[in-house]
């Protein structure tokens, strides 16, 4: 077995430890392309995974709103209140910030791989959620200058 399969184990195997199915799944999956022979869909993955999971993220968050369970009276008391307007603000922020991220990610590949490591390592042992890469580099970003 090559190293990229035995860190991909070891990274199903943290999320097994830490119960945490997303990174279980999602490095499990990676794995069983390698070992099927299935490397022509990483460029593919590349190219259009963060998409497709954000369009899959966008879904998931905006269902409530689509099934009537956040009506437009509570968007509207959203503005009305400090904690809303608060949420408002910083989902401008984190939105700014994964913008910056994923130009940093674009323009500076050796990043990259330091990104996922840390976002996978945060969700196994700090109970996350795997969304933090583009957050990273958006914060790494400010923090080297680029974006």
């Amino acid at each position: 077995m090559d190293i990229t399969s035995l860190l991909l184990l070891g990274f199903a195997a943290l999320g097994i430890i830490s119960k945490n199915s997303p990174i279980t799944i999602a490095m499990v999956v990676l794995l069983l392309l390698r070992v099927l022979g299935l490397q022509q869909t990483f460029p593919w993955l590349e190219k259009y995974g963060l998409t497709a999971g954000i369009i899959i993220l966008t879904i998931g968050v905006m269902t409530p709103l689509a099934s009537g369970k956040i009506s437009l009276d509570t968007i509207w008391h959203s503005f009305l209140h400090w904690k809303s307007l608060a949420a408002i603000g910083i989902g401008m922020l984190v939105a700014y910030l994964g913008g910056r991220g994923a130009l940093l990610m674009g323009s500076q590949p050796t990043v990259v791989a330091g990104l996922l490591i840390g976002t996978v390592l945060g969700v196994a042992f700090f109970k996350g959620v795997p969304v933090g890469p583009l957050i990273a580099a958006g914060l790494l970003s400010l923090l080297i200058g680029r974006g």
